[in-house]
């Protein structure tokens, strides 16, 4: 059956802002816990500040985090004197002008890694980088195929996404580390309010649910994380109207998967196109595989990829 690109992105645009209303429900839950048996407030102090510090630091990150990614990987501007970057630097030209938006900057790291990611806080302030791997190993329209999906991140505004997703963990993962330091420090009793009679049971649920808040609060980051993939390589076909040539690039990538960026790291990891670290749980498909990555299945994206252009999943691109 062929999929619709256009609708994929909306299915994964609902998907987010799905995940996001569950991410705020439950920050408000823990937090309101933490307040209400800890605090012995009914007004969410803690909480509110949590969510202003976890805002602070994830808005440094969104205004200066472009900077610090390309600094960190050893960026360079692309030169339009060496021919294969000239041609990179026509083809962000050709997918920006089909996508609507502004023109990125053009980057090129030293890394034989096929990869690549973008950056920047909205689309008058991004960046697009490209391993020489990838200008090495994708002929012109796969080439194309990649950056049309990192265009696609540009144009759906992810950075601001996981801005805020980042908000989001940062908050949790204070309240969680202020629940654990109170309890220890109160020897496990609570607030007055709490002794008075509230419960032993619901407090022991509060603290069990704060305690393991993290990590659900990662999961669902991860999860927002992976419906941004699918919706850039739903983005890609819509400005290439070539879904193959991304189905195309991604196998050639998936071929040097073990090949790892040197210079990325697990805080930059989920701006690539493809896992930079190698880690063989992103190349697994199962339940468990797929809740722990920030990148879906390469074997699942090129499978939607040839359903997009009618194509039966188990039949090679070209």
């Amino acid at each position: 059956m062929r999929i619709d690109f256009f609708e994929q992105q909306r299915y994964n645009q609902r998907k987010t802002f799905f995940i996001i209303l569950l991410f705020i429900g439950f920050l408000g839950v823990i937090g309101y816990g933490f307040d209400y048996f800890y605090i012995g407030e009914d007004f969410p102090y803690a909480t509110f500040f949590a969510l202003f510090i976890g805002t602070i630091n994830a808005l440094f990150s969104y205004y200066l985090g472009d900077q610090m990614v390309l600094g960190s990987v050893g960026a360079r501007p692309a030169n339009p004197s060496k021919f294969k970057e000239q041609q990179l630097i026509n083809i962000v030209n050709e997918m920006a002008l089909a996508s609507g938006i502004p023109t990125p900057k053009v980057w090129v790291m030293e890394e034989t890694s096929p990869n690549a990611f973008a950056t920047g806080r909205d689309v008058r302030h991004a960046s697009i980088c490209v391993t020489t791997g990838l200008l090495d190993t994708m002929n012109r329209e796969e080439l194309q195929g990649v950056i049309g999906h990192e265009i696609g991140h540009i144009r759906n505004r992810d950075i601001l996404t996981m801005t805020i997703v980042s908000a989001l963990v940062g908050a949790v993962v204070l309240l969680s580390d202020w629940a654990r330091r109170t309890f220890f420090y109160s020897g496990g009793r609570g607030s007055r309010r709490d002794r008075k009679g509230s419960g032993g049971i619901i407090l022991l649920i509060v603290l069990i649910l704060i305690i393991i808040a993290p990590i659900i609060a990662r999961i669902m980051a991860m999860a927002i994380s992976r419906a941004r993939e699918y919706m850039a390589d739903a983005a890609s076909a819509e400005f290439t109207r070539n879904p193959l040539a991304l189905a195309s690039a991604l196998e050639k990538i998936q071929s040097h998967y073990d090949k790892v960026v040197d210079r990325a790291t697990d805080g930059t990891a989920h701006l690539f196109i493809s896992d930079p670290k190698g880690r063989k749980l992103t190349s697994k498909e199962g339940f468990f595989a797929n809740l722990l990555s920030t990148h879906p299945p390469i074997q699942r994206r090129i499978m939607l990829l040839k359903e997009m252009a009618g194509i039966p999943a188990g039949k090679p691109v070209f």
